[in-house]
């Protein structure tokens, strides 16, 4: 769901609370030492990919960021826009993208639930509309091609995102992950990943829960590499995206 000017204001991790994660003792079982072992070495791989893979895509996204930021001051209204997103182990952090929405956009998105009862089902279905008023011109082609989430490389960068993971959800969608929600908090929300090359907004809601369990269950470098390769014919082709 994104709501655009939501959390606007916020600065810094911000903690949320916690839905039934799992503490990791110091002392685990002798059998399942060299799974976490095994985990501990993908994890380091997966976050050295990251740093180098965000710092390589913020360097050549820099023009185009520029130009994006001019055109919609031009607009009026900020360029970049944050919300507050669950991170890994629960924790909040500010989730940057290219403003894509008017200045009333919650305004318009109100009016619209409230007079529109298939507007108000497709809401309910999937957080997102096919038509939706708030959007800008210049904002529909940047979430069409995914231009309005590059600022997110400075997330990863961070440590706040990955490169791949479930997709960054904001605090009141975390309760629709019901008994899945601790899955979701044990890794970090992804600036790509199986949502993503798999149908994006044409998903149900359930779908995209499913998927994001998926990913946490066969996490490894090789998946990862993979969805990073696959994302980009999925992006060109805008499947899904709107």
């Amino acid at each position: 769901m994104r709501r655009e000017g939501a959390y606007a204001g916020s600065v810094g991790p911000v903690a949320l609370p916690v839905y039934g994660t799992a503490e990791i003792t110091d002392f685990a079982p002798a059998e399942a030492q060299p799974a976490l072992a095994e985990s501990a070495v993908r994890n380091a791989a997966i976050r050295v990919l990251d740093v180098l893979g965000s710092m390589a895509g913020l360097l050549l996204a820099s023009p185009i960021l520029l130009v994006l930021a001019l055109l919609i001051r031009r607009d009026g209204g900020k360029a970049l826009f944050s919300q507050i997103r669950v991170g890994k182990d629960g924790v909040g952090f500010q989730c940057y993208k290219m403003r894509s929405m008017a200045s009333d956009a919650e305004a318009r998105l109100s009016s619209l639930l409230e007079s529109d009862p298939q507007a108000a089902a497709e809401w309910a279905e999937h957080r997102k509309l096919r038509n939706d008023p708030r959007i800008t011109p210049l904002g529909h082609f940047i979430r069409k091609t995914s231009l309005d989430e590059l600022p997110q490389l400075w997330n990863v960068l961070k440590g706040d995102m990955s490169l791949v993971g479930p997709r960054p959800i904001v605090p009141d969608e975390l309760a629709m992950y019901g008994k899945d929600a601790a899955a979701y908090m044990a890794q970090r929300p992804g600036l790509t990943g199986l949502w993503q090359v798999s149908g994006r907004s044409d998903c149900d809601y359930e779908t995209r829960v499913a998927l994001d369990i998926e990913w946490n269950n066969r996490r490894t470098v090789l998946s990862y590499l993979e969805i990073i390769f696959k994302t980009v014919p999925a992006v060109l082709a805008k499947d899904g995206a709107y």
